[in-house]
């Protein structure tokens, strides 16, 4: 028997969506506030208010409909759309909050059933209201403990002392008509409250719309059900509440919907149908909360968002009932007792929810994904990002202050997730979006020309030696300056299905010692039966648009492979000056381990960088190379130097020469003119001999590399700490005037 043959047959769009939805929208701010705001601020300006409200709804369902058509929502609801399009630290935040709002509107909703029962049989014993709250919270973890087909199965019955009573009010209203009532309940009311806190006291009666969704792991096919019907209880309820507004206005005197907020009751046909209805209607809600906040909580205990969840994740029977969470809900519900302290704040919690959500279902389209195929046709990822704007609007009107807190609250556990959270095990919409945004920004970037302000190093490295890679990629990160790119090449020679073979595994060992170490680095490998070929092509080749690789990086030859194989020394100069002569800039590392451990055991402000100058574009290759590896911690407060030879009787100057251009171009150094003499060199080698790291002008002269003065590096190398032999293939403006034309072909 297959798996999907074992799977529960589940709920349907009527009994899992609609039902809950419908329920929780048509509430308490239907029976006992909607009269007060239609009797404050009259009939226009109430069927506004249900517009706006009604507004967020309908944007946030579409933004639902789109997500839901596009992947199958499992359990976990809002939490799982979030979670699997903006990631773990977005949807961990508002799963969290999400939870805990519901969790205290069952709360609310049990309070606001007391409060009623009290009031309608006039029942004034101390602490009364509290016990049947308690009671009613009880009652209804005891349904839910037995799973949706037992609370869907109650929500019926709720259903229908709802439209009873609704039916009873439409009656009672008709036969009360007066059109005179209805004109003069068209304006405001003056002196009373204004529009936005009217807006305040009905907003909550729209925030019941995701109930259903809260219960996708429990619908038998969520792709079709959620959409569906999320629509239809939206639809049906804003139908609802435009139809009760008029008949309020021209059936109750204005004095009596200001003042009695039982006015329904006293037109109806049958008064205590209304009681049942309020009484329906905040119990219902309660049971949709409560059976959603459990569901959400085990989803982000299944994930393990937060580890301590865990006992929470465990789920019984074919349904997999969250009955540890309902438990949790009914007993902190009981416990707490007066939640009104923080209501103001959970009710943002829900409007922060459904302006992610839209930003959710936007940022998915926007990745532009050819996996985001929604099944409506006719969405626009506009009406997503208008829903964002709306919710953030509407926060800002009801409650700024409120709204604030609830944002520094999901805010503070995004960051706790962002330091925590280990590695989800599944994929969102955040690299379709990074992609997309990588292909916009190249085409723009390419579309406009090419100035010496915009230049940064795109890096090739070079490294077939795995023991040495680790240092060569730490120093490109360095040179990079956190503004450049670098991509690490591998080159196989060889031909054939055992090359394709010795490729794969080389791709796949590569990736995994970049990620052991911590490199930052795109790795490359290429196969080719012709190194000396492989090399001028794979230059020219890497990188895209404007990322187009412009410097390569390699280590240095091995001193004893060069004495051991000089026809690999010959290949190694001969592809290095094929390089060159292709235009790209030329930088050769040498670090051997000891130098590498005493830099490793320096603090960053006592290592010294030397510049051994020259006056041309290679000199002002380093100094910018030089400078971006200061932008690093690693090398952050680290002192330059640029050290340079002249005649004896120019010393002075030249200095001040030097120190004027650092300072044009805005570059901090200290400039050290040694005179020149038959020990230059000595002179050079003995200031640089105990600096952390030398840039050296690099030279190719007669098949032998040299410094720029000609003389062979062999000679050098072995008395000098670190160094970075460098050869600029193309002119570095350190000015980078804005008012410069653009660099010519």
């Amino acid at each position: 028997m297959s798996k999907n043959s074992e799977k529960p047959q589940g709920m349907g769009t009527f009994g899992g969506v609609f039902t809950p939805s419908v329920l929780t929208i048509l509430g308490l701010v239907l029976f006992l506030r909607l009269g007060y705001v239609v009797g404050t601020v009259g009939l226009w300006q109430t069927l506004l208010i249900i517009g706006l409200a009604s507004l967020v709804s309908v944007l946030t369902s579409i933004s639902l409909a789109a997500v839901a058509t596009n992947i199958e929502v499992k359990s976990g609801g809002v939490y799982y759309i979030i979670s699997r399009t903006l990631g773990v630290a977005y949807g961990g935040a508002i799963g969290l909050v999400l939870f805990v709002a519901l969790a205290v509107s069952v709360g609310f909703y049990c309070v606001g059933f007391a409060e009623g029962v009290t009031a309608t049989f006039d029942i004034t014993t101390p602490f009364a209201a509290q016990g049947i709250a308690a009671a009613a919270v009880l009652l209804m973890a005891v349904i839910a403990w037995f799973g949706s087909d037992l609370a869907t199965r109650v929500q019926y019955v709720v259903m229908a002392f709802l439209v009873f009573s609704l039916i009873s009010f439409g009656m009672g209203a008709w036969g009360h008509w007066d059109n005179s009532r209805l004109v003069a309940a068209l304006g405001p009311n003056q002196g009373w409250i204004g529009f936005w806190p009217a807006f305040a006291i009905f907003f909550p009666a729209v925030t019941g719309f995701t109930q259903g969704v809260n219960m996708s792991g429990d619908l038998a096919d969520p792709v079709r059900s959620i959409p569906r019907g999320t629509a239809y209880a939206v639809g049906l309820s804003i139908l609802v509440y435009v139809v009760v507004a008029v008949l309020l206005a021209g059936a109750v005197p204005r004095g009596i919907l200001t003042f009695d907020y039982g006015a329904m009751r006293n037109v109806a046909a049958f008064g205590p149908l209304i009681d049942a209805g309020i009484f329906a209607a905040t119990l219902s809600s309660a049971l949709a909360s409560l059976m959603g906040a459990p569901r959400i909580l085990q989803s982000l205990a299944k994930d393990k968002v937060f580890p301590f969840l865990a006992v929470f994740g465990v789920g019984h029977g074919p349904s997999d009932n969250p009955r540890n969470g309902i438990l949790l809900i009914a007993l902190g519900t009981v416990a707490l007792g007066n939640l009104n302290v923080i209501a103001s704040v959970v009710a943002m919690f829900f409007v922060v929810t459904y302006g992610l959500l839209n930003y959710a279902t936007y940022f998915e389209a926007s990745g532009r994904s050819p996996s985001f195929r929604p099944a409506l046709s006719w969405y626009d990822p506009r009406l997503s990002l208008v829903g964002g704007l709306v919710s953030l609007g509407v926060m800002l009107a009801i409650n700024l202050t409120a709204g604030l807190v609830a944002i520094a609250v999901i805010l503070a556990v995004y960051q706790y997730l962002q330091s925590t959270a280990t590695e989800a095990r599944w994929a969102d919409g955040q690299r379709s979006y990074e992609l997309q945004a990588v292909r916009d920004n190249l085409l723009a970037a390419s579309a406009r020309p090419e100035h010496a302000r915009d230049w940064r190093p795109q890096i090739l490295a070079f490294s077939n030696d795995e023991a040495r890679r680790e240092r060569l990629l730490r120093f490109a990160a360095w040179i990079e300056g956190h503004s450049g790119l670098t991509t690490v090449i591998r080159i196989l020679e060889g031909k054939g299905r055992r090359a394709r073979r010795e490729l794969a595994l080389a791709e796949k060992a590569l990736e995994r010692d970049l990620a052991a170490k911590g490199l930052t680095a795109f790795p490359l490998v290429v196969s080719a039966t012709d190194l000396d070929v492989a090399v001028p092509v794979a230059v020219q080749s890497v990188g895209i648009g404007p990322t187009r690789i412009n410097t390569v990086l390699l280590n240095w030859l091995d001193p004893a492979k060069r004495t051991e194989d000089p026809e690999q020394a010959k290949r190694f100069l001969g592809n290095l000056h094929a390089s060159f002569l292709l235009g790209f800039n030329l930088v050769v590392f040498d670090a051997h381990e000891d130098d590498w451990e005493r830099l490793t055991a320096t603090r960053p402000a006592a290592r010294t960088i030397d510049i051994w100058w020259s006056d041309n574009a290679t000199g002002r290759l380093m100094l910018v190379l030089a400078y971006l590896m200061t932008r690093n911690t690693d090398w952050r407060g680290a002192p330059i130097r640029v050290i340079t030879a002249h005649a004896e009787t120019d010393v002075d100057l030249r200095k001040a020469e030097l120190e004027e251009e650092l300072k044009s171009v805005r570059i901090a150094a200290e400039v050290i003119v040694l005179p020149i003499g038959d020990d230059r060199l000595e002179g050079l080698i003995g200031q640089s001999a105990d600096s952390a790291i030398v840039f050296v002008p690099l030279g190719i002269r007669e098949q032998e590399f040299t410094d720029w003065l000609g003389t062979p590096l062999a000679n050098i190398l072995p008395r000098l700490p670190i160094v970075a032999l460098v050869m600029a293939a193309e002119e570095m403006d350190l000015s980078a005037d804005p008012d410069q034309a653009e660099i010519s072909d």
